[in-house]
């Protein structure tokens, strides 16, 4: 068996990267491209490696050598100049070495494709003769897509013109690697190939030729579907970047991955317990209504704040002078901590996104001691009693802890600030999740009884959080404080949130009674993987009424993520640095659905054990 290596391309959309180089020569995990296939490739004791070339081909013909006695590599390369390749697509470069396919079985790869070990072996070990690599499709991805039956024969190579996004489900990625048998190119690829460029010229792509071939009765080229080997298609400095956090290994990967913030739809496999959502809403209703007006919202501009003010204040029941709504609580928190006074209490550990926003002395912190994180108003008041601050924020339930306040207790808090003059901020994103406090429940002081008792007080609520939609960028701020409303609204940008934000909140009422069942599925969920967590050992979780568990576990925790991460995909957050316990380690792990959960808990027995 041979390879050929299709590296005539010029790589126009890497940049810079590419204007004295090949793109192959581009490092991944400082590591070329070329170098990454050259060691694959190795390891399967080929009799020869063809490289087509083209673009710099003396400097790409000159380093693979070079990386040939480096590496000491055994396995003969040859080379084959494609001098036309800017005027040329690449189903030249592969009739230049059409006579060579004839002489043996052919791996055919092509050059900016990024990929482990596994996934070549997995290509040779096959006994089927012909064979494409894919991978179910994902919306991230460009290229050729086919569709397949059930034996995973290629029925039909999907046009940009035929492609329907209503039928993704069904489609697949071709990963651009290939097992053609001799037999297949002699009486199949190769006239074929022959044929299509005598009739339709060079400027074409060799998949165009697989296209017409899958159109015979009986077609000898099969589809191997890909599980979780990992590989990746660079293309411009996205890709590059992407692949960097996919290829890199234990600490850098985890650092890597966690450092996006999100994103989290270009890693397949992957699945998310760090950042928190709800995983039972919105409903499928509510999505297709978003569906249905997807064109009038994508073409239409949003409304200005002061509507979009108005209809916030009729989700929440709140007149529209006393709310603001933000491009998620984000915005609105950082707005609020430029325009607050003095100094604030703060509760640690906590959700920093608030503190982070000040400098150190202007915050006054409280370093809660009890083992398991949990606090009390009496502890708030006693610890703050007397200190110079004219403002304290409250978590409700906190985060990393899911420590939770009930609202009788919230209510003596608010009574104690009103008279010391202190303004108390309340972060709700969490409530909804809690036993007691479903979305205008009895625990919520997001409601006009309580934000005109309490004048002073100030709420904000992430609905990204809590509704499950953090792709929309929604959070809200309310209070009673008119000249301090005014000044936030007056801080952020007139159109600060879209038009499917916008839409979201003028629909979210009529969907109410989905979102109390999905508040209830959550509690469901949170019992299941707190008793599974339980069990396992070395790890000890922290009960919680938000969307997540604190859990301290034994010996390191970021060795505990790594592990998770690169053995099963799994993301978690490390807390540690945030809880800061002098030689104890913590994670804090969402609630997703059941079936996720599982997959933690089963990842987690794999690696810890049960007790």
């Amino acid at each position: 068996m041979q390879a050929i290596i299709l590296a005539a391309g010029m790589g126009k959309r890497l940049k810079e990267l590419t204007q004295n180089a090949t793109k192959c020569m581009v490092e991944v995990q400082n590591k070329t491209m070329i170098e990454r296939a050259l060691e694959s490739l190795e390891k399967l004791s080929l009799d020869r490696i063809i490289l087509v070339v083209g673009y710099e081909a003396k400097k790409l013909e000159e380093y693979v050598l070079e990386l040939r006695d480096r590496l000491s590599l055994k396995t003969p390369i040859e080379f084959i100049n494609n001098t036309i390749y800017d005027k040329t697509n690449n189903i030249y470069s592969l009739y230049l070495a059409k006579d060579e396919m004839l002489k043996d079985d052919t791996l055919l790869l092509e050059s900016d494709i990024v990929f482990e070990d596994a996934l070549l072996k997995k290509l040779v070990d096959d006994p089927y003769p012909s064979l494409a690599l894919v991978a179910k499709y994902e919306n991230w991805m460009d290229g050729t897509v086919v569709e397949l039956d059930a034996e995973s024969q290629i029925t039909k190579f999907i046009s940009k013109k035929e492609f329907d996004f209503t039928k993704i489900d069904q489609y697949y990625k071709t990963v651009n690697i290939y097992k053609f048998s001799r037999e297949f190119s002699q009486k199949s690829y190769i006239p074929f190939l022959e044929a299509y460029c005598q009739a339709l010229g060079h400027n074409e792509y060799y998949e165009q030729v697989l296209k017409v071939i899958t159109l015979l009765d009986q077609c000898e080229l099969r589809a191997l579907k890909l599980d979780d080997e990992k590989w990746y298609e660079i293309d411009d400095v996205q890709d590059l970047d992407i692949a960097e956090s996919i290829f890199a290994e234990g600490e850098e990967r985890l650092e890597r991955i966690s450092s996006r913030y999100g994103g989290y739809w270009r890693y397949e496999h992957m699945t998310d317990f760090c950042y928190l959502v709800n995983p039972y809403y919105p409903c499928k209703k509510l999505k297709d209504e978003l569906k249905a007006n997807f064109d009038r919202l994508l073409t239409a501009y949003p409304s200005g704040m002061a509507v979009n003010s108005l209809v916030a204040a009729k989700t929440f029941a709140l007149k529209k002078d006393q709310v603001v709504v933000g491009n998620g609580a984000a915005e609105l928190i950082k707005a609020l901590m430029e325009e607050i006074s003095g100094k604030i209490g703060v509760t640690y550990p906590t959700f920093e996104e608030y503190p982070n926003r000040l400098p150190k002395e202007r915050i006054e912190a409280f370093h809660v001691t009890t083992e398991d994180f949990t606090y009390t108003v009496d502890d708030l008041m006693t610890h703050f009693e007397g200190r110079d601050i004219q403002n304290l924020l409250v978590i409700n339930p906190d985060n990393p802890s899911g420590n939770y306040i009930n609202k009788k207790d919230m209510e003596r808090l608010l009574s104690w600030c009103e008279e010391k003059s202190i303004r108390l901020i309340i972060d709700e994103s969490f409530l909804d999740f809690a036993e007691t406090g479903m979305a205008y429940g009895e625990d919520s002081l997001l409601n006009q009884k309580d934000l005109t008792a309490y004048p002073s007080m100030i709420l904000v609520k992430s609905i990204s959080k809590s509704y499950g939609v953090p792709g929309l960028r929604l959070g809200i701020l309310a209070g009673c404080d008119a000249e301090l409303i005014k000044k936030l609204k007056k801080s952020v940008a007139i159109w600060n949130i879209n038009s499917f934000g916008e839409y979201y909140l003028q629909i979210a009422e009529k969907y109410q009674k989905d979102y109390e069942k999905s508040l209830t599925q959550i509690q469901q969920s949170r019992s299941m993987i707190y008793e599974g967590l339980k069990m396992i050992r070395g790890i000890r979780p922290f009960a919680s009424q938000a969307n997540y568990l604190l859990c301290e576990v034994e010996g390191s925790a970021k060795e505990l993520c790594i592990a998770l991460l690169e053995k099963y995909n799994i993301l978690i957050k490390d807390c540690t640095k945030k809880c800061n316990r002098e030689g104890k380690s913590y994670v804090r792990i969402a609630v997703l659905n059941e079936t996720d959960n599982q997959k933690l808990l089963t990842a987690l027995e794999e690696i810890r054990g049960k007790y």
